[in-house]
């Protein structure tokens, strides 16, 4: 397994993380019930696989499946060494005590004194909650409690855009990781020949990277049906290995419901020779 360091904070995680999205989520991508017996033996088989291969980095949230995937992660981290893995899970916008409650929830989810990252849950910030997060009261005040309290070691935030309050975020210092999305079609976050994005600015500031969605949520795959319906190749692997070959990706989050879909995605990990020169990719003069 390749292992970096996340940003400034002294610890060493694996190149590809656990993303706990499909494990809680009903139906998210294809036809799936988390609460089924199957569904739980299969992701906690997962979990179990991705420790035996090297994975150390977790990543869930309460609101995958109200809970169901932390609940998860609980049973199959249950007696893992806290030091020994790296688990990551999220709040979504609230007051400070609404912020508290569920972290305390979240903490019993995952049978867990303490997470090592919780991370503002969001797809987009608007002006708006940025300032009713950072003011007085607001939500980073919370989460600067639970880290003083031990609850929780660092902190960052998620997103899935590119605008003004991605970066005011980034440069207030108050944030140890960035989980971002970024894939071959997505490449908001990083232009290298500018160069210039968000991945970039939270490099300069010292941050780990984390990426989600490596393999495009199914929509490039969609894309090539569609143009190309005859298409039998399986782009799952040169998709991952696009994100992995970002020299500014700390971690990318793969989602896994099976020991099998582990086992995949590590040898993908460890085939070093399918990484790619992204500065060759984007060349546009020979």
């Amino acid at each position: 397994m390749e292992y970096r360091e996340l940003g400034n904070t002294g610890r060493t995680v694996s190149r590809i993380g656990f993303g706990g999205a499909v494990a809680g989520l009903k139906n998210y991508l294809h036809e799936y019930d988390p609460s089924s017996d199957e569904s739980i033996r299969g992701v906690v088989e997962a979990i179990e696989k991705a420790l035996e291969l090297g994975i150390n980095y977790f990543d869930t949230a309460p609101g995958y499946g109200g809970g169901q995937s932390e609940k998860m992660f609980g049973m199959a981290l249950e007696g893992v060494k806290p030091e020994s893995i790296f688990l990551a899970t999220k709040a979504s916008f609230g007051t400070r005590d609404e912020v508290m409650r569920s972290v305390e929830n979240s903490l019993k989810n995952l049978k867990r004194d303490s997470v090592d990252l919780l991370q503002i849950h969001g797809d987009s910030i608007s002006r708006e909650r940025r300032d009713s997060i950072l003011g007085l009261g607001g939500m980073l005040e919370a989460m600067r409690e639970l880290k003083a309290s031990g609850m929780v070691k660092y902190l960052g935030f998620t997103t899935e855009d590119n605008n003004d309050v991605v970066y005011e975020f980034i440069d207030s210092g108050e944030f140890d990781v960035v989980q971002m999305c970024y894939n071959f079609l997505f490449q908001h976050p990083y232009e290298p020949s500018r160069p210039f994005g968000s991945m970039i600015e939270a490099e300069k500031k010292g941050m780990g990277i984390v990426t989600m969605r490596a393999p495009t949520s199914g929509t490039f795959q969609r894309w090539i049906q569609m143009v190309n319906p005859e298409n039998t190749f399986n782009y799952s692997r040169a998709l991952i290995q696009f994100v992995l070959s970002n020299p500014l990706v700390d971690v990318a989050l793969i989602g896994m419901r099976s020991a099998a879909r582990v086992v995949e995605n590590v040898e993908i990990c460890n085939d070093m020779t399918g990484r790619i020169d992204l500065d060759e990719v984007h060349k546009r003069y020979v």
